[in-house]
């Protein structure tokens, strides 16, 4: 059993320990993602379509910029790599899939229902809720409605 007048000394070390700042990283590491590049026939349509009928916001250039610090965004980026054989991104036979945020799922298939975009599949699981579909070029899209995180106690 601790003594009382133990404590004190054991808070200051542990308010020590947990406000210290953590190690600097070194320079020379990755930050985040930069950017997505992919290959396309028609990359003016893809990128229209992608504008008119997903609702992303293009720039001069023709690309989109899409930010991650977005309220209710999750603050991170996936990246992680499927064996081979994987048919988690079938139909499309391209190497990648895409995954898109969305704050409400519901509300963004109707959206797209509106332009007639075919949902391949919805699934509402513990993870969050999740949709699919194919771009023009044949390349698949999740759309992701991540769970809200519980409240804080």
């Amino acid at each position: 059993m601790t003594s009382i007048r133990a404590l004190p000394p054991l808070l200051a070390l542990s308010a020590i320990l947990i406000c210290a700042p953590l190690p600097a990283e070194p320079p020379g590491h990755i930050t985040g993602v930069g950017g997505v590049f992919f290959r396309s026939k028609d990359p003016k349509a893809l990128m229209a379509w992608y504008r008119d009928v997903l609702g992303i916001r293009l720039e001069e250039w023709g690309g989109a910029t899409l930010r991650y610090d977005a309220p209710g965004h999750p603050p991170v980026v996936t990246l992680n790599a499927f064996k081979q054989n994987t048919h988690y991104m079938d139909p499309s036979t391209r190497e990648y899939m895409l995954d898109f945020a969305v704050d409400d799922l519901t509300a963004y298939l109707d959206r797209l229902a509106a332009k007639g975009v075919t949902i391949l599949k919805r699934e509402d699981g513990p993870d969050g809720n999740f949709a699919w579909l194919v771009d023009p070029d044949g390349t698949k899209i999740e759309l992701w409605e991540p769970k809200a995180p519980p409240p804080r106690k």
